[in-house]
């Protein structure tokens, strides 16, 4: 039986969320850090887009419309990553998470059998993250988006060991997603923001994933990077030799390419070449079909975009479904 096509990488957009957020303090600062780092320009283009993507953003008939166009049949459904938050303090993050994974719980429930649903932890306080991360659990979602880093706290910080621990356990997906880049004002011009800095931010992640040993000590956590995992994957080479020259980058068991294939990627790379080279480095098993939908910077036809790269058929397939639902079934049924 052919696998169904899996689309790991959508976006629901959550009023409730936003409503919780309103006028609290810090919020007015978060919007303008966020302004300062897109620029009026990219500020402007993106609240159109926004606006005229409501529908499939909230509407789940108008979200299956649009699957069946595309020919996806399953979503991992992600909220946006404008709902992380991480300036809210203990109690709002508290409440951001969990109303955000009842949420995305319950629009994923009006189509069960095509839609399955991330939630969201709170990486700014990291004790309070293996706490939301059972909620998301509890709640039926297949795991948790988080971004690349929380305010003064890098993936590597020992004080996530508790979360990396528990997502190993349970095997929940932790999906990793960016969300602003700290090269600030520095991209603030012709969207360099997201083209350019969310594979930066990526990289930096995956690179504090696998620098620190994290992957090491959690064999078994189950991590899907987004946009192909940004610059990291197609530049492993630098990696490696820093690993083998310099004893302050050895943080890891092995050199960083062999990390390629403990990880999962996205298709979302835009260009057949470098989807090419994803597969060869992670995997033809480790790659995932991603669109980003419904957002401009996504694929509107991922599965063309994965026919492009001309992979071979028995790994075409596997990007296109195959692989997903291998991870989106509990390891007690596989």
């Amino acid at each position: 039986m052919t696998a169904p096509t899996v689309d790991v990488h959508a976006h629901v957009l959550l009023p409730e969320v936003d409503r919780l957020v309103a006028d609290r303090p810090g919020h007015a600062a978060a919007r303008a850090l966020d302004a300062r780092r897109n620029g009026p320009d990219a500020l402007a283009v993106s609240g159109a887009m926004v606006r005229e993507r409501l529908g499939p953003l909230t509407d789940v008939a108008q979200r299956l419309a649009a699957m069946d166009r595309a020919g996806v049949d399953v979503q991992l459904v992600s909220p946006s990553p404008s709902h992380y938050h991480y300036w809210a303090d203990r109690d709002l993050a508290r409440a951001v998470c969990e109303t955000a994974n009842t949420a995305t719980a319950k629009h994923c429930a009006h189509a069960p059998e095509r839609l399955r649903g991330l939630g969201l932890v709170p990486l700014q306080h990291p004790d309070l993250a293996v706490r939301a991360l059972d909620h998301a659990v509890g709640e039926g979602l297949a795991g948790v988006e988080i971004g690349s880093h929380a305010p003064g706290r890098e993936l590597s910080d020992p004080a996530y060991e508790p979360f990396w621990e528990l997502a190993a356990e349970t095997g929940a997906i932790v999906f990793l997603h960016p969300f602003g880049c700290t090269l600030d004002e520095r991209l603030d011009r012709w969207y360099l923001s997201n083209s350019v800095g969310q594979p930066v931010e990526n990289a930096v992640a995956l690179s504090h994933l696998i620098f620190s040993g994290v992957l090491d000590r959690h064999p078994r956590l189950r991590v899907v990077a987004a946009h192909g995992g940004g610059y990291l994957p197609t530049h492993l080479g630098r990696a490696d030799h820093a690993w083998r020259v310099r004893p302050d980058a050895r943080g890891c068991a092995h050199q960083p390419s062999h990390y390629a294939r403990r990880l999962w990627f996205d298709s979302l790379v835009h260009d057949p070449h470098v989807l090419r080279e994803l597969v060869r480095v992670a995997g033809a098993d480790r790659v995932l079909l991603g669109s980003d939908f419904p957002f401009d910077m996504g694929a509107a036809d991922p599965v063309a975009a994965l026919r492009a790269a001309d992979l071979p058929e028995p790994d075409f397939h596997a990007v296109r479904g195959g692989n997903a639902a291998a991870l989106l079934t509990p390891e007690e049924t596989r």
